[in-house]
């Protein structure tokens, strides 16, 4: 279970959202404040993942749900580097955010958006199966693309969503692609197991396919 900690760090900021879009209106700073903090407490959930990866070396959590259709906590040193560099970045943007957007009638919702975005970007970076990696993937993505039409009235930022909308779509399909070819090829959707598998040299030719999807 130890594995399963640096999910916290998602489940914060996504409570974070749910709370700053219940607060519309002007200088929600109740909301504000609870966003930063759950950013300062996702760097140390990133730090505690640290401890638990030099203890106990790199590991995934027990899987929640089954077979292909599951969700798991990726515990290596690519996992940490990513949670601590998304985590601190996303504290100095709410922080910079909340002074910037002072008085704004919409800083609410911001808020929410922002913290959503960042809550799928750090399950994303801990993807501990295939399907979470997708999942992540693809609210990232769709989350962003609210936060480049947060003000709609700005003819320039709706022609680089509509630009960004259709190629990410395009990356979605081609990931959704790689990752068939990848749980088709090691029949599991654990990445662990396919990663082991790969070093063992199966799969090679549909791994190398995939690749090139991505």
């Amino acid at each position: 279970m130890i594995y399963a900690l640096p999910l916290l760090a998602p489940l914060l900021l996504a409570y974070a959202s749910y709370n700053a879009f219940k607060a519309p209106g002007l200088r929600p700073r109740a909301a504000i404040r609870l966003a930063e903090l759950a950013a300062l407490t996702s760097i140390l959930v990133a730090l505690l993942s640290g401890l638990v990866l030099a203890l106990y070396g790199p590991g995934t959590s027990p899987m929640i749900g089954y077979s292909y259709v599951a969700l798991a906590s990726r515990l290596d040193l690519v996992s940490l580097v990513m949670l601590l560099l998304v985590s601190f970045i996303g504290w100095v943007v709410l922080r910079y955010a909340g002074t910037f957007l002072d008085g704004e009638a919409r800083q609410g919702p911001f808020t929410g958006w922002m913290t959503a975005t960042l809550a799928a970007v750090l399950l994303l970076v801990q993807s501990g199966t295939l399907l979470q990696l997708v999942i992540g993937w693809c609210a990232a993505s769709l989350l962003l693309h609210q936060l480049l039409i947060f003000y709609p009235e700005r003819i320039a930022a709706r022609r680089a969503a509509r630009k960004k909308f259709f190629v990410s779509r395009l990356g979605d399909l081609a990931l959704i692609g790689a990752v068939a070819l990848l749980a088709v090829t090691f029949q599991t959707g654990d990445i662990a197991t396919i990663l082991f598998k790969a070093q063992q040299g199966q799969g090679l030719p549909l791994t190398m396919a995939a690749a090139a999807l991505l």
